[in-house]
């Protein structure tokens, strides 16, 4: 990654990244709702355990909704909001995974709700930010495994399965920080020749 200096400062790039960035945090947080229901309504066997699982994503949706109509009705989220909003998602599916009826931890197949969450986040935030938040769903996922019991630490399958989920969802967040990073340095490189190009030509009249 070449060293371009950009145009705006660190502290405008990192708000213009969070105001942007933001709604593809909450389509990527609609995607995980939108998921979870479909995937309750076809696994539901009766009523009673349809009420047990729903809440989950009930919550959801009400965080989303508020944090969706908060930017389109023109007042986005600051850095701090959305952090902590993506934190709860963090904490939500981890109850998925501990809680679920009848299929906790490792055996619990919503883990992959934390892949689309952060990817999400990491297209939006510096690469500090993002590998704090990565390695709180990593701890997140692998504490919630060992609470439930289902990994026996005994160098068999379960504990090879956990390996790859957490290396799965640690690429997700490379891969959307990466991407970020190339984002980054083309407005740079853009902002830079923008900047040589209205020089030369006040210079010339």
């Amino acid at each position: 990654m070449s060293n371009t200096r950009e145009v705006r400062t660190a502290k405008q790039a990192e708000e213009e990244d969070v105001f942007f960035g933001q709604t593809v945090i909450m389509w990527a947080r609609w995607s995980v709702i939108v998921a979870g229901i479909a995937l309750v309504l076809w696994t539901s066997t009766n009523v009673a355990l349809l009420t047990q699982t729903m809440p989950f994503f009930l919550v959801l949706m009400a965080v989303n909704f508020f944090l969706h109509g908060r930017f389109v009705m023109g007042s986005p989220l600051n850095r701090t909001v959305v952090t902590v909003a993506s934190v709860i998602d963090i904490v939500l599916i981890t109850a998925i995974v501990v809680l679920w009826p009848g299929s906790h931890g490792l055996n619990n197949q919503f883990y992959v709700l934390y892949m689309p969450v952060v990817f999400a986040f990491a297209l939006v935030f510096t690469r500090k930010i993002e590998v704090a938040y990565t390695a709180f769903a990593i701890v997140a996922y692998a504490g919630a495994c060992v609470l439930t019991g289902t990994v026996p630490f005994d160098l068999g399958n379960e504990d090879k399965i956990l390996v790859m989920r957490l290396i799965v969802i640690a690429a997700m967040g490379f891969l959307g920080n990466y991407y970020f990073r190339i984002q980054r340095d083309r407005l740079a490189r853009a902002s830079k020749g923008a900047t040589r190009w209205a020089s030369s030509t006040a210079s010339r009249v």
